[in-house]
């Protein structure tokens, strides 16, 4: 298990059809929602963040880790690795899934602008988390988790930063009910 944030480089987004043991991630905050058919855990990781969805049947778990966190592979729907501009969409028993996901480095004024925005707003609205500097920055990485949910489904935007390489992980993850969806 990683206790510390990864570097960039070796991040990945993955899609599981099933739930993954929570003693795989460092967790430092989570959310519960219930909401119309379905239900929802939102977990704040080392990594970045874990999201595990369920309707009837239906079990989608979304991971932001490290490549080298020792995943499972059975049952995983999707990877990829967190590089530039990527989306995705699968479909899953009465269920959908939509990602999509963008790494941006930036300069250093616009990288800690950007972070002091995230903690202002993370206070007000969202599931935040500040990790520590490590002594080398006087202010660690930050994870932001906004929600908006309805009865037909679950939107997710995440922000994750890396001081260490001044990058910034924006990921848009939608779980949403398809026609007569999750009727177990």
């Amino acid at each position: 298990m990683l206790t510390t944030r990864p570097k960039v480089a070796d991040l990945t987004i993955q899609l599981y059809g099933r739930p993954l043991h929570p003693e795989l991630f460092q967790i430092y905050r989570s959310r519960h929602v219930q909401r119309g058919k379905y239900q929802a855990k939102i977990d704040i990781t080392s990594g970045g963040h874990v999201i595990t969805w369920r309707c009837g049947g239906v079990t989608l778990t979304e991971v932001a880790a490290a490549a080298a966190n020792p995943l499972p592979k059975a049952r995983r729907l999707l990877f990829h690795r967190l590089r530039g501009d990527h989306h995705d969409i699968q479909r899953i028993r009465g269920a959908v899934y939509q990602v999509g996901f963008q790494l941006e480095i930036a300069e250093p004024e616009v990288f800690w602008g950007f972070q002091q925005e995230l903690l202002l707003d993370g206070q007000r609205s969202g599931l935040l988390h500040t990790f520590d500097g490590g002594g080398r920055l006087a202010m660690g990485a930050v994870s932001c988790v906004h929600l908006e949910t309805c009865d037909r489904g679950l939107w997710v935007q995440a922000f994750h930063t890396f001081p260490a390489d001044l990058a910034i992980v924006k990921t848009q993850s939608l779980f949403e009910l398809d026609d007569g969806a999750c009727d177990a």
